[in-house]
């Protein structure tokens, strides 16, 4: 059953994800999402993946040539989605810990903001533990304000304030010029980000998003909406006032067998990002490139196709290329939406994408979980841990 709740004092709200809490409003606006920066063990080669493979450009570099002795990081943008992709250069440390134990996996969410002291100073006065106090750095360029406080897992938020700053990326980055560059794949922005978390702790960080960051719940799903017949999870929903940052927290269910939460948390040895979702204006574009460039996806049986019109009404795509490359539909009572999941990008079955293209729907795709969640299923009894 779904459940719409209010977290926060509300003066208005509908389900379109465009609110105005006063909560949210009054002490933490964000702008945006900065960008993800992952901890990967060879920064250099990851990025020539997600070049290769995503369509992401050459922005910004620092490491040895720019007077960094410990780490090395990769700036990777498409339209308004930025990655950073860093890795150390010396034995022990903390991101070499943390690489050991968790594999490549997203480290810090960074929320653009304009002012990082007062969103430090309100997130920490209303719980939260801080993991940097507002800093200035600087060059020729001008200077980036950053502040951070420690989420789930070992997973970060740092809160960027970069109005005045005019450089490429931020101080101790220099411009990546680089003569390969493979064409963009029509990736837009995020439209989510998913974590996962261990058994009880779902409504302790919903809780946290909501007292500490002013957000409020948008929807719930609990093991009846999202369950097979042999594992089963619960997830919440999260959003800020604006409805520009989503994220939903997932715990695991009682089911017969090991859930996908349980596999990803044994695997990435705590809670952590599960899933980056990544929003396109044209689905079928995306995906088919995508392919081409050797990116896997789950499939799901042709006969989910048989009845799919029949449960979600008319759409603007044919349903064949649809069908062909194995794309999702749903639809809520603003609109549809279309979706597809990779497989896990990683050696480890923990981090993958989801491909969104949105038709009016605000919700995320509760229609497919049964068909998804086999698929997943499937990837998990093939590598022996469902």
């Amino acid at each position: 059953m779904i459940e719409i709740t209010s977290v926060t004092a509300m003066e208005n709200t509908n389900y379109t994800g465009e609110k105005i809490f006063k909560d949210a409003q009054d002490f933490l606006p964000i702008n945006g999402t900065d960008y993800v920066e992952m901890y990967v063990g060879n920064a250099k080669q990851a990025a020539h993946f997600y070049k290769t493979a995503f369509g992401f450009q050459s922005v910004a570099y620092a490491g040895l040539e720019t007077g960094k002795k410990d780490t090395v990081s990769y700036v990777l943008q498409q339209d308004k989605i930025r990655l950073v992709l860093t890795s150390p250069l010396q034995q022990d440390g903390p991101i070499n810990e943390h690489i050991n134990k968790h594999g490549d996996g997203v480290k810090v969410i960074a929320l653009w903001v304009d002012d990082a002291t007062k969103a430090w100073e309100e997130t920490t006065k209303r719980g939260a533990v801080s993991f940097m106090e507002p800093q200035k750095e600087e060059d020729e360029h001008g200077y980036v304000v950053k502040s951070g406080i420690h989420t789930y897992g070992e997973t970060l938020h740092i809160f960027v304030e970069r109005s005045n700053y005019k450089g490429v990326f931020m101080p101790g980055f220099q411009a990546w010029e680089s003569d390969y560059s493979p064409a963009p794949v029509g990736l837009k922005f995020i439209d989510h980000m998913v974590g996962n978390v261990g058994w009880g702790e779902m409504n302790k960080w919903c809780e946290f998003y909501a007292k500490v960051m002013g957000f409020t719940q948008l929807v719930s799903f609990d093991d009846k909406d999202i369950s097979t017949e042999y594992t089963a999870l619960m997830s919440k929903v999260m959003s800020n006032g604006t409805g520009r940052i989503k994220f939903p927290i997932n715990e695991p269910a009682e089911g017969r067998r090991k859930s996908q939460i349980e596999e990803y948390i044994d695997f990435y040895n705590g809670a952590g990002v599960q899933h980056i979702a990544v929003a396109t204006d044209n689905i079928i574009e995306t995906v088919a490139a995508l392919r081409a460039r050797g990116v896997d996806f789950l499939r799901v049986p042709e006969i989910y196709y048989d009845d799919v019109l029949n449960r979600v009404g008319e759409i603007d795509e044919d349903l064949e290329p649809l069908k062909k490359l194995n794309i999702l539909i749903d639809r809520d009572d603003e609109g549809y939406l279309l979706q597809i999941f990779t497989k896990p990008v990683l050696d480890r079955p923990t981090m993958f994408f989801e491909i969104i293209q949105r038709k009016g729907a605000q919700s995320f795709g509760k229609g497919n979980f049964k068909a998804l969640f086999e698929a997943i299923e499937r990837e998990q009894e093939s590598r022996g841990t469902l």
